[in-house]
């Protein structure tokens, strides 16, 4: 199940406040995300990283490593003010 389903790309709010974004224009389908972090990346039949609601159980420093692994910074992370955490 997807955290947002009018938005599997999001932008979607975790429990602590983040925002996290994929820019489906950006994203290749690496898959390199949901490897580091199958809670909180997968990808959907278009091979486009999509956010499942599974998310809000992932610690958040494998959150941002999934993000961090990203060969193309298509993931957008942003804290509870909106200040973007990465890409920087």
């Amino acid at each position: 199940m997807l955290k947002n389903a009018a938005k599997p790309s999001g932008p979607v709010k975790l429990k602590n406040g983040w925002t996290v974004e994929v820019d489906r224009e950006l994203c290749i389908g690496a898959a390199t995300c949901a490897a580091l972090a199958p809670l909180s990346y997968a990808l959907d039949e278009e091979a486009k990283a999509v956010i499942p609601q599974t998310i809000d159980e992932d610690e958040l420093e494998t959150i941002l490593a999934g993000a961090k692994s990203c060969p193309v910074d298509a993931i957008i992370i942003r804290d509870q003010n909106g200040k973007k955490i990465y890409p920087k």
